[in-house]
């Protein structure tokens, strides 16, 4: 018994090395020299939601950001970035439109590996359910005012929304401080990295009539 004891414990210390080499060894080996984009490199190109930001709220905007540039698109992102993960907003939105059950007709084009080399993606906001949609594509989508709305009550402007609201986004006069304006311009940035596709939008009260708006 002793004997065989002994090759289960060996046997488990080789397997429990191969483990750790295989799937913690390897891929640092294979991916060390993958070029992962700096939050400035990312930063470069700044989307069109930005500089409206800063046009819809220019007392705020200059406040907390400046003038619109590089340097504050960054910082805008960070921050917006850490104020979703404090704020808990991966627990019920996914950043990854998935190649099944037809998710690009719901979110948009299926997610591709490269989209993510970046330290804006670090880390990954993949996400585990979807409570509510997809965000990986949300850039356009809305308008900064609706997001605006949207935080400070999701009813609002979706009145099937299950979001809580967020009122200490807003100061006193239910203006946008600096985190309402970051985290806006974070998820105005996921997906201005690709394309947009012209979408049709039904009409639902003209569904079967033709008629689309």
């Amino acid at each position: 018994m002793e004997r065989f004891g002994a090759s289960f414990l060996i046997a488990g210390v080789i397997t429990f090395l191969l483990g750790f080499f295989l799937q913690g060894v390897m891929p640092v080996l294979t991916l060390r020299k993958l070029p992962i984009a700096t939050v400035e490199e990312v930063a470069q190109h700044i989307p069109a939601e930005f500089y409206q930001l800063a046009e819809d709220y220019p007392k705020e905007f200059a406040r907390d950001f400046g003038t619109v540039s590089p340097e504050s698109f960054a910082k805008a992102l960070v921050m917006g970035k850490n104020i979703y993960i404090a704020e808990a907003c991966w627990h019920c939105h996914s950043q990854f439109v998935r190649p099944v059950s037809n998710e690009d007709l719901r979110f948009g084009a299926v997610s591709t590996p490269d989209e993510y080399q970046n330290r804006m993606h670090l880390p990954h906001m993949f996400g585990t359910r979807r409570v509510g949609p997809d965000l990986i594509r949300e850039n356009g989508k809305h308008s900064n005012d609706w997001h605006m709305a949207h935080l400070y009550d999701p009813r609002s402007v979706a009145p099937y929304s299950v979001m809580p609201v967020y009122p200490w986004f807003f100061d006193a006069e239910r203006r946008p401080t600096a985190r309402a304006l970051a985290l806006v311009a974070y998820l105005q940035w996921l997906g201005s990295w690709e394309p947009h596709v012209t979408q049709t939008i039904y009409n639902v009260d003209a569904i079967g009539k033709g008629d689309a708006r």
